[in-house]
C-alpha cells in the first residue's frame, strides 16, 4: 500500500526534546515500512525516518532560532505540496487537525485524520459539522465525548516503539513526573504526593512560554524541598533510563487527558503507573496490572504504598500487546483497508 503519513511541524519527527504527535506519528511511519508498505512522510528536514522523507520546512518550528516565523505559512506550504502529489498515494493520513478540510474535499475518501488534542473547544462542532465526509480516527474513546457526531470511523490507541525503552525489573526508589509543567498536567499535586509519602520525586519537564509565570508563581517554589529534584525536558535518548529508574510514574492529571503518552512510556520500562481518573486513563491502564486508577490524593498515597507489588515484567508484557508500535500500525493498516474497500469496488464495477 502506497501511504502518506503528513505530520505536523511544530517538532521534529521525531522530537528532539518534548513532543507527542510527531513522536507517534514517527514510530507508525516506522513500523508500516517494517511492515512492507511505501510510505513518503511529510515533515520538516531533519526528520529520522524509515519511509521516503518529502521534506516541505527546513527545521521543525518550535527550535527554530529564526525570531519571526509563521506556523500557519508552513502548514499551508506543506498541504500544497501533500495535494500536487496526491495521486501518488492509495491513502493520505493526516495528524494535522482539521487545517485540511478545504483543501481535500473532492478526495476525502482517501483521507485518515487522526485527532491527537483535547476536542472541548469552542469552535469545533461547526467544523466537524461541516466537513463530514472527512474519516476521523480518535486516540481513546473518552476524547469523542464533546463530539459525538463526528464521522468517527475507528479509535487506535497510541504505540511506540519498544526497543527504544529497556526493561528494567526494579526501581532506584524515586518516583518520577514526566511532561510538561502546566496547570492541568497538576505537578503541584506530584510533589505534594511525593513529599507525603517520604518518597524522592524526579521531574523531567518542559516550560512553555505559555505556562512560564504558572512555573514561577506556582512550582518553581516548590522544587526547594530536598526530596525534589528538577531534570528539565528530557529527549528520547534519556527517557528509557529516567523511567526505568522510577519505582511508578506518577500521572495526576486535571483534564480530560485525549490519550498521556508518558503513561505507555513509563510501561514500556515497566514501571507501573499511578494516574488519576480523568480522561482516557481506564483506557490505558489496567488497574492493579499496569498501575493503579485514583480519584483522590488519600487513594494515590495508598498507591504509592502498594506500587511493590505489582509485576514490573506483566507490565513490560501488556505494552508490548497494546502499545507498541507494530500494534498501532496494525490497527491503522485494517482501517486503511477498510476505507479503502468501496473505492475498490467502484473501480472494479466501472471497468
Amino acid at each position: 500500500m502506497r501511504i502518506a503519513q503528513v505530520t505536523p511541524l511544530y517538532e521534529a519527527v521525531p522530537p528532539r526534546l518534548y513532543g507527542g504527535t510527531e513522536r507517534v506519528v514517527a514510530h507508525l511511519t516506522d513500523a508500516l515500512v517494517q511492515l512492507g508498505h511505501e510510505v513518503t512522510l511529510f515533515a520538516s528536514a531533519e526528520a529520522r525516518t524509515l519511509a521516503t522523507l518529502a521534506p516541505v520546512r527546513d527545521q521543525a518550528i518550535r527550535l527554530d532560532p529564526a525570531p519571526l516565523k509563521s506556523d500557519l505559512a508552513a502548514h499551508l506550504s506543506q498541504l500544497a505540496e501533500v495535494r500536487r502529489r496526491a495521486s501518488e498515494f492509495d491513502v493520505i493520513h493526516f495528524h494535522t487537525d482539521m487545517i485540511h478540510f478545504p483543501l481535500f474535499e473532492h478526495m476525502a475518501d482517501r483521507t485518515v485524520t487522526t485527532l491527537h488534542g483535547r476536542l472541548d473547544l469552542k469552535d469545533l462542532p461547526e467544523v466537524y459539522n461541516r466537513w463530514r465526509q472527512y474519516p476521523l480516527v480518535s486516540i481513546s474513546d473518552d476524547q469523542r465525548r464533546p463530539l459525538p457526531f463526528a464521522n468517527w470511523a475507528a479509535t487506535v490507541h497510541h504505540g511506540m516503539c519498544a526497543e527504544l525503552y529497556e526493561f528494567r525489573a526494579k526501581g532506584d526508589g524515586y518516583l518520577a513526573f514526566l511532561g510538561r509543567i502546566s496547570p492541568e498536567k497538576r505537578p503541584d499535586r506530584a510533589i505534594a504526593l511525593a513529599i507525603a509519602s517520604g518518597r524522592p520525586l524526579k521531574i523531567a519537564a518542559k516550560v512553555d512560554n505559555a505556562d512560564k509565570l504558572y512555573f514561577e508563581e506556582k512550582i518553581e517554589p516548590l522544587l526547594h524541598h530536598p526530596l525534589v529534584e528538577f531534570i528539565g525536558e528530557i529527549g528520547d535518548d534519556r527517557k528509557s533510563d529516567f523511567l526505568g529508574g522510577a519505582d511508578a510514574l506518577l500521572f495526576p492529571i486535571d483534564w480530560p487527558e485525549p490519550f498521556g503518552l508518558v503513561m505507555i512510556e513509563a510501561m514500556a520500562a515497566g514501571t507501573p503507573v499511578i494516574a488519576y481518573d480523568c480522561g482516557s486513563v481506564r483506557e490505558v491502564v489496567e488497574e492493579g496490572l499496569t498501575g493503579f486508577i485514583v480519584s483522590d490524593d488519600e487513594a494515590a498515597l495508598a498507591a504509592i504504598r502498594q506500587i511493590d507489588r505489582l509485576d514490573r515484567a506483566a507490565i513490560r508484557a501488556r505494552f508490548e500487546a497494546r502499545f507498541s508500535a507494530v500494534a498501532m500500525a496494525r490497527n491503522y493498516l485494517g482501517l486503511y483497508e477498510q476505507l479503502g474497500a468501496p473505492a475498490r469496488r467502484a473501480e472494479a464495477l466501472s471497468d
